[in-house]
């Protein structure tokens, strides 16, 4: 009887310590995927804001051409690019606008001289809650609609899907908004066509009735692109070796299906997904114009018109930090869905 007792405990143990080491295994091969992932990712971001600065040397502006005549004295220019530390050697511009952006501090506009940071601080209010909310239905409508196209394959249910993610992702978001307008906002009367209002001064109501149809409009493409990627995604994981062993084992198929095969058929949506909200920023100068929202997309636009270089650099530059951060974010969920994914990154 003792012996029996002790190879019990020594089975209880052996189970123990070899789930502590799994778990182990797993957050320490979490926490090497972040340390490599912040490695490139920083590399990234200083490639990218030499790109963009390098952008000022290559359009061939300066701030003479915003503010003084056509008529302006050589010396007039010259004093004028002083001011703003244009007739510096181009790498200490470079270390300074760097050293600006590492604390909070984009510059300033060469066509009103306001700070730049200031300007996109309430253009990209308006921007980001559309994109947030684009994101948050293409999430959302996209899972469930790539859910069941996969639990229903091969039936009318899953044509049906099919083709309407065929058609919407072909749209362009312009063209979409503009008919959303013409449904609900002229015929039905449901949505305001235009404005914004925001949350902290109109209320939860408003402010969603005002970016409720601009996010729709946004988050058509990135539906179409998750319900297809996870619908590949979970038909390919249904077919597994596992599968097969856990319904031999006696699990249901609704258990197999939400506890393994949606987990391990998430990835490719997941990848997607990272690559959608790229899509989703540059996406809102379009739609921001379509529905009279004087956001981030505008701001850009209105910009590059002017040949506000510093603005265009700092919109870049704010874009290039939430892509960066949002793809991070994207890759530490694939590796805690599939740490086998963290081999590959």
């Amino acid at each position: 009887m003792a012996s029996i007792h002790t190879e019990r405990e020594t089975l209880a143990y052996g189970g123990a310590s070899a789930g502590l080491s799994s778990r182990w295994a797993v957050a320490r091969s979490t926490l090497a995927l972040a340390f490599r992932s912040i490695i490139v990712f920083v590399t990234v971001f200083f490639l990218a804001t030499l790109l963009t600065f390098a952008l000022q040397g290559l359009s061939g502006l300066s701030p003479a051409h915003l503010q003084l005549s056509e008529s302006a004295t050589p010396e007039a220019i010259a004093a004028l690019e002083h001011e703003w530390g244009l007739d510096l050697p181009l790498w200490q511009q470079y270390l300074n606008w760097f050293g600006g952006i590492v604390q909070g501090d984009l510059g300033r506009s060469w066509y009103n001289g306001a700070d730049i940071s200031l300007l996109l601080t309430s253009r990209a209010a308006i921007s980001l809650s559309i994109a947030g909310l684009a994101l948050l239905i293409g999430v959302t409508l996209g899972a469930v609609l790539g859910i069941t196209a996969a639990k229903f394959q091969t039936t009318w249910i899953d044509r049906a899907i099919t083709t309407f993610t065929t058609f919407v992702s072909v749209l362009p978001p312009f063209v979409v908004g503009i008919g959303l307008v013409a449904i609900f906002a002229v015929w039905f009367n449901w949505f305001p066509s235009a404005g914004y209002v925001p949350l902290d001064r109109g209320g939860l109501g408003p402010w969603l009735s005002h970016i409720w149809l601009p996010s729709l409009a946004l988050s058509m493409e990135a539906v179409a692109d998750i319900a297809r990627q996870l619908r590949v995604g979970l038909i390919q994981a249904s077919r597994e070796n596992y599968v097969t062993g856990a319904l031999v084992r006696g699990l249901s198929s609704e258990r197999i299906f939400w506890g393994h095969v949606l987990r391990n058929g998430s990835g490719p949506a997941l990848t997607m997904l990272g690559m959608k909200f790229p899509n989703l920023i540059g996406g809102a100068v379009v739609t921001e114009a379509v529905f009279g929202l004087a956001g981030y997309g505008r701001f850009a636009a209105d910009s590059a018109s002017r040949g506000d270089v510093p603005a265009v650099q700092g919109v870049l530059v704010l874009a290039i930090v939430l892509v960066v951060a949002f793809n991070l974010l994207v890759n530490l969920l694939l590796v805690r869905l599939s740490p086998a994914s963290a081999r590959g990154i």
